[in-house]
This record gives C-alpha cells, structure tokens and sequence, in this order.
C-alpha cells in the first residue's frame, strides 16, 4: 500500500497537498525517463505547478527522481531537486526513507521551513489514506 500510495497518482492526489490546498496530476507515466506533471491549488484556485522526471525504479524498494517547480506549460524552474526514496518492510511495517539532494545549502535554507510545514501536513494525511486504505 505504501509503494501504490507513492507511485500511482490517483493515490497520491488525494494525499500530497496540505490542507486547505489539493493536488492534481495532469498526467504521469511512473517508468525510468517518464514523468509526473502535476499542481497543487489553493483554496483560491492557483495553480502552482511542478515536474518530476523518474531517473531510476526498482519495484517495491526504491524509486528516484528529479523534482522542479514549473510553469504551466512544463517549462522546469531549475535547478530543483533530487529525491531519493526507499521502502522497506519488517514485521508488516513499511518504512520509507525520503532522501533530498539540493544543489547548495542556501537554496536548501530558502526552501526548509515551508517545506518542512508542508510536507508534516502531507504525511498525516497519508497516514489517514493508508488506514482508509487497509480497513477496505
């Protein structure tokens, strides 16, 4: 469920965006060189649009990618990011470790408090999607 919850974009619009902001995904194609173009809407209906381009797969375990804001034409505002990201599962836990490269510490600072707000939000509500997810 975490892998799913990760890789298909039906399952991660619903989770991704903190509230009171959603998520859509315009298209994705989760293959080593396809990529996932998507926006995260504000209560007021903006757009704020990034790309992510999956450099390398392998099923279950870990998946990378490069990840861009972008415009909405999917005009990448470099230089972004790279994720790195790795499940493992011990005793019918599922654990996934998120690692993100920048290219220097000041773009890192600029990006660290919202993202770090952002992203707390997002996982609770993973949390909640994954429970809804196994009582099915």
């Amino acid at each position: 469920m975490a892998w799913d919850a990760f890789t298909k974009a039906e399952l991660i619009d619903q989770w991704i965006a903190p509230a009171p902001m959603t998520a859509k995904t315009k298209y994705m194609n989760f293959v080593v060189g396809g990529k996932r173009f998507y926006a995260m809407i504000s209560p007021e209906g903006k757009e704020m649009w990034a790309i992510q381009e999956f450099t390398s797969i392998t099923p279950k375990t870990n998946f990378k990618m490069k990840n861009a804001f972008a415009d909405k034409d999917e005009n990448p505002q470099l230089p972004g990011s790279d994720w790195d990201f790795s499940f493992s599962e011990h005793g019918g836990i599922t654990t996934v470790k998120i690692s993100i490269y920048n290219e220097s510490l000041a773009r890192l600072e600029g990006l660290l408090y919202g993202f770090k707000l952002g992203y707390t939000a997002s996982l609770s509500n993973l949390e909640k999607l994954l429970a809804i997810l196994s009582s099915r």
